[in-house]
């Protein structure tokens, strides 16, 4: 199974990790890798990464979502999160990541802040 499940819903780019823990380098740099490719090649400009299914992520992984957040405001559009569980919510707090993020309870919520409905 891939790290990353990605898929379109209208203009948005909804992607779901399928990993519960992204801690170890082979994976951070694959998360890096996919994640660039769709601010760089694809330039996808709407951004909702859903969290449901993780439950520990390394500083490293942080360290690619501040990446992709900066890569994606350049282009003038924007990375948000849904399904963070609360144990992760505090990490983002303690680092001041949550200043850089907007969260959603859900993909519905994240998607409504693009202006899209979940149904399509």
């Amino acid at each position: 199974m891939p790290a990353l499940m990605i898929h379109q819903i209208h203009d948005v780019t909804v992607v779901n990790f399928n990993e519960t823990s992204i801690l170890d380098t082979v994976q951070v740099d694959q998360l890096g890798k996919q994640l660039d490719e769709l601010v760089d090649k694809q330039a996808c400009r709407k951004i909702l990464l859903d969290f449901a299914k993780v439950k520990l992520l390394s500083s490293s992984a942080l360290g690619v979502l501040v990446t992709l957040q900066k890569k994606t405001r350049q282009i003038k559009g924007r990375a948000a999160i849904c399904s963070l569980r609360p144990e992760l919510r505090k990490v983002f707090k303690i680092t001041s990541l949550d200043k850089l993020f907007d969260f959603y309870d859900d993909e519905a919520g994240g998607l409504a802040s693009f202006g899209v409905t979940a149904a399509g």
